[in-house]
């Protein structure tokens, strides 16, 4: 499956344009990393891009993304990029015993958690976004408190990179695109 091909199923499966914003995010984040890895960059961004496909037919956590497997298999996507998808849903026990498998979920909620840090800032910009803003915010309890900030701990600790560190990379990765997720604000890329 090629990436217009898999956009182009994403966005047949969902309506809500942050849901789409999101996995694109997770997409670059997951490029981000397999460059930095030496991995298939392109085999990376499509478990990034197709991870939440089916979130909104399937919005349970007995039916996602579980469910969503089989549409995935009848539009011909490789059944090891399906089995590093199901990897990413900690209810179904699937080991993350692979780089990209700690990868997808080191990349998931943290993107959540940037883009809300973007949006509170007068910016309203990636360009201009540090670690060190993040690092306040996630201070804060209520701040984005839907996410969870031990997942996030433990997810890049099993993914071997240091929290803050991660931070820095995600948003390096998210400014790539961050026209698109609406993330660039009043402010030109370095």
């Amino acid at each position: 499956m090629t990436r217009d091909e898999a956009l182009a199923l994403v966005r047949e499966y969902v309506k809500n344009e942050n849901l789409i914003k999101h996995m694109l995010s997770v997409e670059a984040a997951m490029r981000f990393y397999a460059e930095k890895s030496g991995e298939d960059a392109e085999r990376w961004g499509l478990i990034g891009l197709l991870h939440d496909f089916d979130w909104e037919i399937h919005p349970t956590l007995e039916q996602h993304p579980q469910e969503g497997a089989p549409i995935l298999r009848e539009r011909g996507v490789p059944e090891d990029i399906i089995q590093d998808i199901l990897s990413h849903a900690d209810h179904l026990n699937m080991p993350r015993d692979t780089l990209v498998r700690k990868a997808i979920v080191a990349c998931d909620e943290i993107t959540g958690l940037i883009t809300a840090v973007a949006l509170v800032r007068p910016s309203r910009s990636l360009y201009d976004l540090e670690p060190s803003s993040v690092k306040k915010k996630w201070k804060d309890k209520a701040f984005a408190a839907g996410t969870s900030r031990t997942e996030m701990e433990h997810a890049a600790k099993e993914f071997g990179v240091e929290l803050w560190e991660h931070v820095g990379n995600v948003i390096q990765a998210m400014r790539r695109i961050a026209p698109e997720l609406g993330l660039d604000g009043n402010i030109q890329p370095q």
